[in-house]
């Protein structure tokens, strides 16, 4: 008897030292995951589908000498060594000054995610008018464009005062310029003209070249969380004392302590018949006062988010589209400013419970909008 007490004794230490173990290994390749580079839109380091590996690689071929930049003082030092034509990523992270910095830096600036901020600053007051999926002439005196031909342009603008403009469909533009020479700025849906899976449609590799490939240099440049002017909240670790984590990892461990001393049992477990059933409505009261005990109006809204976007995705007919493609296409359907209805149905953070009500008003309100657009015989809840 007192044999094999030990040897379930030994057992279970086995199993705790085991347990420690695994879970160490998946800390450790958890932190290695996080560390690995993410390529995603519009990179010209990636191959996929939403890449720009195939353009950089024509340029190369053509003798244009590409410069990828992921941060700001990478790119204002490329862009003070030589003259390159700056390519802007999303502009995000980036302020007002940030932005006329680069553009005074650069010897002409293409704008390929261009925001409403950046049509305003840098395009003379220009502005988002929707998205076309038709093929549109160039008409008009940009060289650049007049050589390279018809182009399904994606977003389209309308111009601003004085600004230079391509690819007229309806009432919108295609691409729009303004200033001349090296203080020209041009604002073009690179997403979807330049990206690997759109490249060899129509004139877009045409117009990619001759627009990017001006100077004989380009230096490519995607604004991270950290390249803006204005600070980054300090963290936890910066705003505690330095006592404070080794307090943490003693009462972790006097923790780790009790919890083996206290969970030490005798005996196989006792099993116990448990209800399994739960109504609906219970489990659903039951996680709203999770939520409203967290204090995270965030997470809650998310999922209010995620439904919408499923239905929202099915009354458009994209079903296995991501985020943020329904929420483009939502915002070309409603003839919408783009960032407003990302802003709704991904970016927008609500900060308290008021926040959160009025976020799940302008959901619903983008959703009921959406269905009327699609069937204006229906009457939405």
């Amino acid at each position: 008897m007192a044999s094999s007490q030990r040897r379930r004794s030994a057992l279970g230490w086995t199993g705790i030292v085991g347990g420690l173990i695994v879970a160490g290994l998946a800390v450790a390749a958890i932190a290695g995951i996080n560390t690995t580079p993410v390529r995603g839109l519009l990179d010209p380091e990636s191959a996929g589908p939403e890449g720009s590996r195939a353009l950089v690689e024509v340029l190369r071929d053509r003798g244009v000498e590409v410069i990828v930049a992921r941060d700001r003082d990478a790119a204002v030092r490329a862009l003070s060594e030589q003259e390159a034509t700056l390519a802007l990523g999303d502009t995000a992270p980036l302020d007002d000054a940030d932005l006329t910095d680069l553009r005074d830096t650069a010897t002409g600036t293409v704008l390929l995610e261009p925001r409403t901020r950046d049509l305003r600053l840098l395009v003379d007051g220009s502005t988002s008018a929707g998205f076309a999926d038709a093929a549109a002439a160039p008409e008009c005196a940009v060289t650049e464009a007049e050589i390279s031909g018809e182009i399904t342009p994606g977003e389209m603008f309308e111009p601003g005062a004085g600004t230079d403009a391509c690819y007229p469909v309806g009432t919108g533009f295609g691409l729009v310029a303004a200033g001349s020479d090296a203080t020209r700025v041009v604002a073009v849906d690179a997403t979807a003209l330049f990206v690997n899976e759109h490249l060899a449609t129509d004139g877009h590799a045409a117009l990619a070249l001759n627009l990017l490939g001006a100077t004989g240099a380009v230096v490519w440049y995607l604004p991270s969380i950290g390249d803006g002017s204005i600070a980054a909240a300090p963290t936890l670790g910066e705003l505690t004392p330095p006592w404070v984590t080794p307090a943490m990892l003693l009462l972790a461990s006097a923790a780790l302590a009790a919890a083996l001393w206290r969970g030490r049992r005798f005996g196989p477990l006792v099993t116990e018949n448990l209800p399994v059933t739960v109504r609906a409505a219970e489990t659903t009261e039951g996680r709203a006062r999770l939520y409203a005990a967290a204090g995270d109006p965030g997470h809650a809204l998310d999922q209010l988010r995620r439904e919408a976007l499923v239905r929202i995705g099915r009354v458009l007919g994209l079903g296995g589209a991501d985020a943020a493609a329904i929420a483009d296409a939502a915002a070309a359907r409603l003839d919408a400013d783009r960032a407003r209805v990302r802003g709704i149905l991904l970016d927008d953070v609500p900060r308290s419970d008021r926040d959160l009500v009025e976020a799940a008003d302008r959901l619903r309100e983008i959703e009921r909008a959406v269905i009327r657009t699609v069937r204006p015989e229906r009457k939405t809840p």
